[in-house]
């Protein structure tokens, strides 16, 4: 049973992802094959930009929402400018028109200068996306990352400095990597002012040089419960902090779902799922911890969390029903999210 309460409900944000492929990285990182991962060879045409920009806005509502334009999979600022000018530039009318907020882009943190920043404002890019994956130099040089930490904090300052909104990935169970070097990253891109971050647990891939690692007996990836559990504690600390987690695990592109390109690896289409899932079973067992048992629950929650409240498949809502006879969730906008309220009756 839900009563919700529609208050002080913010704009839908939406992303409109233009993927590209990796042709301009020169580096060979052992867990990577963006061809794979993304499904694109080659550079989209600017016909083929319109269609699929003008596709996803034919299904954005125009009111109460913000939306932007992003260029993913590829390091962006690694192309030639004139390819770069051409891309921006396809995307330009949209965001001239008003329909479109700005430009969000990924690339590598030491592909950043001030030529390519003086670029990238001149076309409306309002996000640049690092792909830092590791503030640890031993694991970024065991990765094949061919760049630093201090990299990283360089970029990350001169985004910043320029007014860009600044995002930060990483990536969880890479060669070297522990629970405790990941805490040690989300940290530091806490410190870095990061505006947003995505979290990404190490996949196998076919052709890249971690499969051959794996087949030699040199690395060992994650279990998907060892991913959840190595990825809880991260998202809890960027909620704490205020940092917006905008993805967590990998696009589940049709190479992953079929397992064609997956070797190993904790690959979930849900991951996020199971991980907010077990953040809120986490929760909702301390609400409980010295209760006795009741006839009814009534949980009052943020209709954004509603869902991770439940639980993957229900489990969450299980664990509450062997403990109430009746549980009632309540959708309230003025629960500030990742919290509840519970009332026992």
């Amino acid at each position: 049973m839900t009563e919700p309460i529609a208050k002080n409900k913010g704009p839908r944000h939406y992303t409109i992802p233009i993927f590209i492929p990796g042709i301009a990285c020169t580096f060979k990182c052992i867990f990577c094959d963006q061809e794979k991962i993304t499904g694109k060879e080659k550079i989209p045409s600017p016909g083929s930009i319109r269609e699929t920009v003008d596709l996803h806005l034919s299904t954005i509502p125009k009111e109460n929402t913000v939306v932007e334009i992003g260029f993913f999979g590829g390091t962006f600022t690694g192309l030639p400018l004139q390819i770069q000018e051409q891309l921006l530039k396809t995307v330009r009318p949209y965001i001239d028109s008003g329909r479109v907020r700005g430009i969000r882009l990924s690339t590598r943190p030491d592909f950043i200068s001030d030529e390519v920043l003086d670029i990238l404002g001149k076309n409306k890019v309002s996000t640049i996306e690092l792909g830092a994956q590791s503030m640890n130099d031993d694991v970024l040089l065991l990765s094949g990352r061919g760049h630093t930490a201090d990299d990283t904090q360089k970029a990350a300052k001169m985004i910043k400095d320029r007014g860009f909104s600044l995002g930060l990935q990483m990536m969880v169970g890479l060669p070297g990597d522990s629970p405790g070097i990941a805490l040690d990253t989300a940290l530091k891109f806490i410190a870095m002012n990061a505006d947003n971050t995505r979290i990404y647990p190490v996949l196998v891939i076919r052709g890249t040089y971690l499969e051959t690692l794996f087949h030699e007996g040199k690395y060992k990836p994650l279990t998907l419960e060892e991913a959840i559990h190595w990825t809880k504690p991260l998202i809890r600390l960027f909620e704490e902090h205020k940092v917006p987690v905008i993805r967590v695990g990998l696009h589940p592109s049709e190479g992953l779902l079929n397992q064609t390109h997956l070797v190993a690896g904790p690959f979930h289409p849900s991951f996020r799922e199971l991980v907010m899932s077990e953040i809120w079973y986490d929760r909702l067992s301390k609400l409980l911890r010295n209760e006795e048992k009741k006839k009814t629950i009534i949980i009052s929650v943020n209709p954004s969390d509603r869902n991770n409240l439940i639980g993957y498949q229900g489990k969450n809502k299980r664990m509450l029903r062997e403990a109430y006879h009746e549980v009632i969730f309540v959708d309230d906008y003025t629960i500030k999210p990742g919290t509840c309220h519970a009332d026992h009756r």
